[in-house]
């Protein structure tokens, strides 16, 4: 990208800064501007229909804080994100990123790519689910975020492996003695 591209772009950026708990998206709302966390970590969630919390994502820095599908068509989003830890946002509104998209293709190739990049994340998810075991799952997010392990609570870990907490404390144990 050309000097001019990148000094168009920064100029279109808005910095949030948000404190820990606090939301950066609510379910339900549309999400007028993406966010790209530069500090801190958030998490994606939903309640259920028994009014529990499922954890459905972590972005920590260096990743868009966003449900990039209602984003992208401008619908309610299904979920909130919420702040796990005081947290910086660059946020980059819907139209502008629209303008800029319009303004350069060196742009609208990285829009395309981010959109593969999460693409590509969701459906790993969805086949984690469908392919691997609860141990399994617990292991890749090991090995995918070791930064993360700590930062999570084990609640939030557990609802993101789809698994009770009891289970995740036999599978560390198991773990531990081989």
């Amino acid at each position: 990208m050309t000097e001019a591209e990148l000094s168009q772009f920064a100029s279109k950026l808005r910095f949030t800064e948000l404190k820990k708990k606090e939301v950066f998206l609510q379910s339900g709302e549309i999400q007028k501007a993406i966010g790209f966390v530069t500090k801190g970590l958030v998490r994606s969630f939903f309640i259920d229909q028994d009014g529990n919390e499922r954890t459905v994502g972590f972005y920590p820095e260096g990743d868009y804080a966003t449900h990039y599908p209602a984003f992208i068509s401008q619908k309610p989003s299904k979920y909130a994100i919420q702040c796990l830890e005081p947290t910086t946002f660059a946020c980059l509104s819907f139209e502008d990123m629209q303008w800029i998209y319009q303004q350069s293709q060196n742009f609208e190739k990285y829009g395309r790519l981010v959109a593969e990049e999460i693409l590509k994340r969701q459906q790993a998810r969805i086949e984690s689910f469908v392919f691997q075991t609860a141990e399994e799952r617990y292991l890749d997010f090991i090995k995918q975020h070791p930064a993360l392990f700590n930062r999570v609570s084990l609640s939030h870990l557990c609802s993101y492996l789809g698994i009770e907490r009891q289970s995740l404390t036999r599978i560390r144990q198991k773990i531990a003695h081989h």
